[in-house]
């Protein structure tokens, strides 16, 4: 009687190994099948869309550094779809006047051509009435203009910028920037504007505006470096509104005439 206990424990113990083994090599095949599975121009794509998406703020550089950046808020959405190309709502204003947006575009996501050395072309467009589009993203969705009259309203191209897949070890997910010679702009001054923007991993946005003459002279954005925004934690606002506004109605305009107007 012990004697067959005993081999019925053993022969238990036995299945019981079998059974974690082969568990634990299907888990290694799906890990390892997950690990290689490559990403596809489309994911690329999504991952950029993503991480515009949602509201970001420059509160903490406009803290480290209040003469040259401001504290704005960036709100970004999904307004529609073409052929699969996400097209993103995305509006900037001052925190404490986020109703009073003084930037607003369209973004249009998509793969780069597959000819083209870049993973996600990004390209920016005006909005044919911006008056009916402010704080898109804040309404319910049926106070929203619809998909379809979103892509009626996307008016002339302003910029491209091509991003690429940061390498392996950086802070970023995707980085790039317009061609050399940027696109046309007549802003204060200017004949031509560049874009560089990075995608990071926190969420963090990094884009940087830059307006020049026909002398290569910079007549409009900030000269240091990129804005930065930063998902901020909702129990951070409160103390948001002392940064920067000490003459509002001056610093705004500043900031509206120059869109990101150059800081001496």
């Amino acid at each position: 009687m012990t004697t067959g206990a005993g081999s019925d424990s053993k022969g238990w113990s036995r299945a019981r190994g079998l059974v974690i083994k082969t568990l634990v090599l299907l888990g290694g095949a799906l890990l390892l099948k997950r690990l290689t599975k490559s990403t596809t121009r489309w994911d690329h794509a999504r991952i950029v869309a993503d991480s515009l998406s949602g509201e970001k703020f420059s509160r903490d550089q406009a803290s480290r550094d209040p003469d040259n950046y401001f504290n704005l808020r960036m709100l970004t959405c999904p307004a529609a779809e073409i052929d699969g190309s996400k097209v993103l709502y995305f509006e900037q204003a001052f925190w404490r006047t986020p109703q009073k947006p003084f930037r607003q575009r369209f973004y249009m996501v998509k793969p780069c051509p597959k000819e083209m050395k870049c993973d996600v072309e990004l390209s920016s467009y005006a909005i044919r009435d911006a008056e009916e589009y402010k704080n898109f993203c804040d309404r319910s969705k049926d106070q929203r203009p619809l998909p379809d009259e979103v892509i009626g309203d996307i008016a002339e191209h302003l910029t491209t910028i091509y991003l690429k897949r940061c390498e392996r070890g950086k802070r970023c997910l995707y980085e790039g920037s317009t061609p050399p010679g940027g696109f046309p702009n007549s802003w204060s001054g200017a004949t031509y504007c560049t874009s560089e923007l990075s995608v990071l991993k926190n969420g963090e946005i990094h884009p940087w505006d830059r307006g020049y003459d026909d002398d290569g002279n910079q007549v409009w954005g900030v000269k240091g470096g990129p804005y930065e925004f930063k998902p901020a934690p909702s129990s951070s606002f409160n103390d948001m509104y002392s940064l920067n506004f000490s003459s509002p109605a001056s610093t705004e305009q500043r900031v509206v005439e120059g869109s990101f107007v150059l800081q001496e």
